[in-house]
């Protein structure tokens, strides 16, 4: 046992029957499934040139056939996931660090430089990836999906900016107290299900601050997909469920399994009902009811793909000791996860190159499939070196 996953967890907290090495473990398998299950939408867009756009106010993307849309569909729980556990990683790294004797000013800095590093990221690295991307496909994007608003040449504001947006509010916010929390991430969840707007505002030119805070879409000089304030409270719930996970891991991993189950009633409802939490209007078959609203979250995408991510976490704690070695590759994925961002989107571009003019199906998976295969001793020697730096070195902020 290393000495910071000794550090994890308060020295109050005994547990005697628990495997302190292995009970977090499940956070690290939940994570790095979700970074296998992204990287099957990447290999569709780079690979074979398809991908879909879940856009508030628009019409909702038709697939081909089911197995295009499951192909879509089973990578939902990925982007919500990233925000859950970053914030609930932020609770824990918090605690660990306490221990160690930082203060918390230091914390705090540390997380806003960290949040500020995931912003240039998204400019200077991954951008460049879909830009290339663009350049090298001689056969365009199918694009499933339109996203709403012009205009010209865009920058991107997509899934790093917006964790390392929602990182830096929590940075200086984290230590409010569970009330005040809760109160801040429901309103933020709330608010974008109220404040956004129906299929007349989709022409409108939001200011590039009002896309990048709330509504998401194209203007002039700016497309973003991942707006602030609606992820900001899925990080909030992240922070709390850490929170939890240090009181009482046992309880927490039990609720986890509950708090799934009645996500998933509330997903079944929303649908059902039609109207407030979908941010479009529910197409019909089964198809279209699991065919949910992303750009910006709406209720119903969060509801069924928190309810994923969090009754897989409490399935993943039952079986951690026995999945949970670091050779496992989802448990290397999920603690190298920023870096395994960052290389397969050059990777899957690379290996684009090789299928110009889009693929089907069964080429993007084999594809889908070589890239991990490459990710995996990549992310091994990372995970290495990573692990010989001290606490303090920005190495490890990937």
């Amino acid at each position: 046992m290393t000495r910071e996953e000794k550090t994890i967890n308060p020295a109050h907290e005994p547990a005697p029957a628990i495997n302190r090495a292995s009970r977090f473990v499940s956070l690290d398998l939940q994570r790095g499934l979700i970074m296998v299950l992204m990287a099957i939408d990447h290999a569709s867009y780079f690979v074979a040139h398809v991908h879909a756009r879940e856009f508030w106010g628009t019409s909702l993307p038709v697939y081909p056939d089911q197995f295009w849309f499951l192909t879509r569909v089973i990578t939902h729980p990925a982007a919500p996931g990233f925000f859950v556990l970053m914030g609930a990683g932020m609770a824990l790294f918090a605690a660990a660090r306490l221990r160690l004797g930082w203060t918390e000013a230091r914390i705090t800095g540390f997380f806003l430089v960290r949040g500020i590093i995931l912003i240039i990221l998204q400019i200077l690295v991954e951008n460049p990836a879909w830009m290339a991307e663009t350049l090298m496909a001689k056969s365009g994007m199918t694009a499933l999906g339109a996203v709403p608003g012009g205009g010209g040449s865009a920058t991107y504001l997509g899934v790093l900016f917006a964790l390392g947006s929602t990182m830096a509010f929590w940075a200086v916010a984290r230590r409010a107290g569970t009330w005040l929390i809760i109160v801040i991430s429901l309103s933020a969840i709330m608010v974008t299900q109220i404040a956004t707007p129906g299929p007349t505002g989709t022409d409108i030119l939001y200011t590039p601050l009002v896309r990048a805070a709330l509504i998401p879409g194209h203007t002039d000089g700016w497309i973003v997909f991942y707006p602030v304030i609606p992820w900001l409270g899925v990080t909030g719930l992240g922070i709390l469920f850490g929170r939890l996970l240090m009181g009482d891991p046992r309880l927490t991993w039990n609720l986890s399994a509950w708090a799934g189950a009645g996500l998933a009633l509330v997903f079944a409802l929303v649908r059902v009902t039609g109207g407030f939490g979908n941010l479009n209007a529910v197409p019909p078959g089964w198809m279209g009811f699991l065919n949910v609203v992303k750009y910006p979250p709406a209720l119903s995408f969060l509801a069924v793909t928190l309810s994923v991510n969090l009754l897989l976490i409490a399935l993943w704690s039952k079986f951690s000791p026995r999945f949970g070695r670091p050779a496992n590759p989802l448990v290397l994925f999920g603690r190298t996860a920023l870096f395994f961002y960052l290389v397969h989107l050059w990777l899957y571009c690379l290996l684009g190159a090789l299928f110009r003019a889009g693929h089907s199906l069964p080429v993007m998976y084999a594809a889908w499939l070589a890239g991990l295969v490459i990710l995996y001793p990549l992310c091994y020697w990372y995970n290495r070196f990573k692990g010989q730096k001290p606490p303090t070195s920005l190495w490890r902020f990937f």
